[in-house]
């Protein structure tokens, strides 16, 4: 039996009318299309382990994480809701930082020094006084279990200083994430807030490798997660446990937002950290703890109170199979890159 059978020619000569002719061209190319998708679906890929449990919990399906990393080349120049979406080399970028330029600005960059983390802080300084803020005047605000690691000071440049702030000792990185959010209230309420105009905290056991400049300034100021940039909504981590503060709803959140860097003016930098300390307050006299700790909080809180602007994945950024690919790394996380690795990568790498 003939396939197209008004195209069967006879025993004679071929005669196909034009008609005949463009019907036969247009069934094969939906064979050739019909076929091609069949071939295409079957490779798709599995999804990333850290995204596996989020498929079983509250019956929320998560979409092949591979696929869906298509739209991470997508450099977008702002939000949704109109806010900055900052790639540092681009020209909204270089408009932001000439807006600043004739500012007289300080700005703090506060970093948790406690325990073994202690072994990141030189690289950390160094690095910051060659790429971040350049030509500003930066405070560096160091909280710290152990001043004596800060031994021999570190030679600053101009127009930069450091301050070292005495904590308690918060052995394991748990309980620092449950404090660190009361500690940045305490030290922005007694001295940050009478001596800078924007405050920005980061993890210590990180590397600046790329200037950053002016373009990240804002009142309230979140970085995507490189992991999760150009992810589906229902790929986020947010807190699913219902009884919880940090808890998200399906209908909420437009991005995931790292822990790594954030910041803004001093006085929405307040309001964030006693907001999400009351919160992780409240978990804990219940007994709850969020499964993004600290990070689960912030992204309850930038849900309330949407940035007024976002930073791109370059200004945070580990390599890993799923970390978006982004124009510069300008802020390199250390911890989680030791954390992307296998065990021997691990041994290799000293992590």
């Amino acid at each position: 039996m003939a396939l197209f059978p008004f195209c069967k020619a006879s025993s004679g000569p071929i005669r196909v009318s034009r008609i005949q002719l463009v019907l036969c061209c247009f069934l094969l190319s939906l064979i050739i299309y019909y076929l091609h998708g069949s071939r295409a679906a079957v490779r798709v890929h599995p999804a990333h382990p850290i995204f596996r449990p989020l498929e079983m919990e509250g019956g929320r399906k998560v979409t092949d994480m591979a696929v869906l990393k298509g739209a991470e080349s997508q450099t977008p120049a702002e939000t949704p809701w109109g806010a900055p979406l900052v790639w540092g080399d681009s020209r909204h970028s270089a408009s932001r930082r000439a807006k600043f330029a004739q500012r007289e600005i300080r700005i703090g960059l506060l970093a948790f020094v406690v325990g073994t983390y202690a072994q990141f802080i030189r690289r950390f300084l160094y690095s910051a006084e060659t790429y971040f803020l350049p030509g500003q005047v930066v405070t560096y605000y160091i909280l710290t279990d152990n001043p004596r690691s800060l031994d021999p000071p570190i030679k600053l440049g101009p127009e930069r200083e450091m301050k070292v702030v005495p904590i308690a000792e918060l052995p394991g990185w748990e309980r620092l994430a449950h404090r660190r959010m009361t500690l940045l209230g305490d030290a922005i309420r007694e001295s940050i807030d009478s001596e800078t105009d924007y405050i920005f905290c980061a993890d210590v056991d990180q590397e600046f490798v790329a200037p950053v400049r002016a373009e990240i300034l804002g009142d309230l100021v979140a970085t995507l997660h490189p992991e999760l940039y150009g992810m589906p909504r229902n790929a986020f981590p947010y807190e699913v446990d219902e009884g919880s503060s940090a808890y998200v709803e399906e209908d909420e959140g437009d991005f995931y937002y790292t822990s790594e860097f954030y910041g803004g003016a001093v006085s929405e930098m307040y309001k964030l950290a006693r907001a999400c300390s009351l919160l992780i307050l409240q978990d804990h006299a219940d007994g709850i703890t969020a499964r993004g700790l600290e990070e689960s909080y912030l992204n309850r809180y930038l849900i309330d109170h949407r940035p007024t602007c976002v930073l791109s994945p370059e200004y945070s950024w580990w390599d890993s199979d799923l970390s978006a690919h982004v124009p510069v790394h300008r802020l390199l996380s250390l911890g989680r890159q030791c954390e992307s690795y296998n065990d021997k990568q691990r041994e290799e790498h000293k992590c």
